[in-house]
């Protein structure tokens, strides 16, 4: 299943020399997870109200070409597989119909009592399946 999202590069997340500071990219790549997870009809937060936690374990990204201050971006979330323990995300974020920057996000499901790790809910794995 892949998802996609438009939004406009604010000011704030540019550099002094007018380009995307690199560490935005991780706040976009959440934005499209949680894009993601609402369209499959779950909220980042309400999982974590019922004592689900989702933290980073692996990230990369690959920059191939600078987004500056108002430009216009799509960036499209698929699943990498069905989860399991882990889910596996893979971006791309789009500028005029090119590839300006891919990426990669692992996230482990965790048990927020116990911290431990904990199997993805099944109601998650049922939805993937009915899409």
């Amino acid at each position: 299943m892949e998802d996609e999202i438009e939004f406009f590069v604010r000011y704030s997340e540019t550099d002094q020399m007018s380009f995307v500071y690199h560490g935005n990219y991780v706040k976009y790549f959440e934005m499209g997870r949680i894009a993601w997870l609402n369209k499959l009809g779950f909220s980042y937060k309400k999982m974590e109200e019922d004592g689900i936690l989702l933290p980073v374990i692996d990230i990369k990204i690959n920059f191939k070409k600078s987004a500056l201050f108002d430009d216009k971006l799509i960036l499209k979330t698929k699943l990498v597989r069905e989860p399991s323990y882990m889910i596996e995300f893979e971006y791309k974020i789009i500028k005029n119909d090119d590839l300006i920057t891919s990426g990669y996000t692992k996230l482990i499901f965790l048990n927020s009592k116990t911290n431990r790790p904990m199997r993805c809910p099944n109601s998650i794995i049922e939805a993937i399946k009915m899409v």
